[in-house]
């Protein structure tokens, strides 16, 4: 029997007491030891493991309670795995210290007020949390007072918004040790108040809430915070000198986040589908953090569970529906001539070369192309190749990182031009294909492949989706794709009701060169004749064809009509 897989599963003890399977990352432990520093912040994409490596350091640290007060022992759920045998150096600070474990993810909320609420929602139950602390007399009364009232949600704004110092206090006086802090998701609540406008508010209160925890805190031993993107100091962080920042380009801690080829290689091999292993590299791979090769392990996991049980299961972009892909589209929608032919670019397999910016506020993501590129690279939509210094600044030399994110980009291209397409005119369009203008169609057709992004790997399909698109909205027509007929198949016909007997049939060729655009024309529209495309049409009463043969290169198109 295979153990089973840990899908949504990030809380590390229910994850090793219900026996799933686990990658063993514990030696991430041994490297925060090792490399201490105040406060470190990682960013990496979402669903990368951070939300369970931070459960993960709150069950080795935390000198655990229950809720009546009680100490737990959680040694039990490290046994067997790597920080164990790493020397008695490491394993003497399990359960030593109090930790205070805070997640902002709840905050994606529609207006201040409830992402506030939200976050003071978090706040309350860590303090639920750590409720033993006030049964004793350690705490002076007012102290005990304003816990309960932070506890019971019936606190000050200025009483939330420094509430994690002040829990320190308290941890520290009781247990006369100093708190570690772990903040998970720091950024959400920052990307969602900018995408809903209420982006300065919540940067002030997060700002507060940050600040008066880890900067000069006399009761913090060090915090760890976990985020997809790094936000520059002066928004959240203002004169906090102890953070070390580790993103993506960091070469240390690489491995701890996202799955090396070795541990997938294992995986494959544990679940019995190691013939596996080219598509998995294929679809989910790609990533490069620092200089160590990563798999998204978001989607290793959900396609191993899917393959495992069927092994004719298909590949499917598991990271896509995770989230909204909302800068994506952005990006799409917003895209000059310039951004369009480097997304064409990057689809057909290419690269790019862009300036590296690590510190970008979520207000600063449209000002510049730049931030747009450095956004998409740092949140996992784009990969390293190679980088480059020159005279201050680091260039980067960018592309698509697998199957799964590239269709993340054709789809959301996709929406986007059949949403765009329903806001423009296409009477000179309908009209030039009624009369058999074909100078008109070719002008017209061209002219919507300029405005569009292609991607030239999906050949003919892509320009029969493109030309479908473009006609599904023709007035008294019905559009059909592919439909049987004579000896095979049309691409696209137009149909009127069947009393007016008119049918409009199209073939598409893609032509390999601008001097070949002429021949593919004529041969799509031989095609039509020699196939017969008519025929079952004929036997259904229409009358009066209209035939078309049109061939594409790039964004350039030949018509020629019977």
């Amino acid at each position: 029997m295979y153990k089973p897989l840990p899908i949504g599963i990030d809380d590390f003890k229910k994850l090793r007491e219900n026996d799933f399977y686990y990658i063993d990352k514990t030696l991430f432990i041994k490297e925060i030891l090792d490399n201490r520093s105040e406060v470190k912040l990682f960013t990496r994409p979402r669903r990368f493991g951070k939300t369970l490596e931070l459960s993960m350091l709150k069950y080795f640290f935390e000198a655990g309670h229950d809720p009546g007060g009680f100490e737990t022992d959680n040694s039990g759920l490290f046994q067997g795995l790597k920080i164990m045998d790493a020397g008695e150096r490491y394993a003497k600070d399990l359960g030593r210290y109090p930790v205070i474990s805070l997640s902002l993810k709840s905050s994606k909320q529609p207006d201040f007020g409830m992402a506030f609420d939200a976050v003071v929602n978090e706040i309350s139950k860590e303090f639920d949390r750590h409720n033993y602390i006030i049964s004793g007399d350690i705490l002076l009364p007012e102290e005990k007072e304003q816990y309960i009232r932070i506890r019971r949600k019936r606190a000050s704004q200025i009483e939330y918004a420094t509430a994690l110092e002040f829990l320190t206090r308290c941890l520290k006086k009781v247990y006369r040790k100093n708190v570690i802090i772990l903040l998970d998701e720091y950024d959400v609540p920052l990307e969602n108040a900018y995408f809903k406008g209420f982006y300065e508010k919540m940067t002030d209160f997060i700002r507060s809430l940050f600040e008066s925890a880890l900067k000069t805190n006399p009761n913090l031993e060090f915090a760890v915070i976990t985020g997809c993107l790094r936000v520059t100091k002066e928004s959240i962080f203002t004169g906090l000198n102890n953070l070390e920042i580790i993103s993506i380009m960091n070469k240390n801690y690489a491995e701890y986040f996202g799955f090396t080829p070795k541990e997938v290689e294992s995986m494959l091999c544990d679940y019995g589908i190691e013939g596996k292993s080219d598509e998995v590299k294929q679809w989910y791979d790609g990533y490069l953090f620092g200089n160590t090769e990563v798999y998204n392990p978001w989607s290793v996991i959900n396609y191993v569970k899917a393959v495992s049980a069927d092994q004719g299961a298909f590949p499917k972009p598991y990271w896509a529906n995770t989230s909204s892909n909302s800068i994506v589209r952005e990006l799409v929608e917003r895209a000059d001539g310039s951004v369009k032919q480097e997304m064409e670019e990057l689809i057909a397999g290419g690269s790019i070369e862009k300036p590296v910016h690590e510190d970008i506020t979520y207000d600063e993501v449209y000002k510049t192309e730049d931030n747009l590129w450095n956004f998409l690279f740092f949140t996992g939509y784009l990969k390293k190749l190679s980088e480059r210094f020159d005279g201050e600044m680091v260039y980067l030399t960018l592309a698509v990182p697998n199957t799964e994110v590239k269709l993340i980009y054709r789809n959301t291209i996709l929406d986007w031009f059949s949403q765009s397409i329903k806001k423009k005119d296409f009477s000179a369009l309908y009209g030039g294909l009624l009369k058999q203008e074909t100078g008109v169609l070719e002008r017209e057709i061209s002219k919507k492949l300029m405005e569009t992004i292609s991607f030239y790997d999906y050949k003919e399909d892509y320009y029969h989706g493109f030309l479908a698109g473009l006609l599904k909205m023709m007035d008294g027509y019905t559009l059909k794709s592919n439909r049987e007929s004579g000896l095979g198949r049309s691409d696209l016909l137009l149909l009127s009701p069947p009393y007016e007997g008119v049918a409009i049939i199209m073939e598409l060729k893609m032509a390999d060169s601008f001097a070949q655009l002429d021949r593919s024309a004529q041969e799509a529209l031989c095609q039509i004749k020699e196939k017969q495309y008519d025929a079952e049409l004929k036997l259904e009463g229409y009358h009066t064809f209209l035939y078309y043969g049109i061939s594409f290169f790039k964004k350039l198109c030949r018509v020629m009509a019977e």
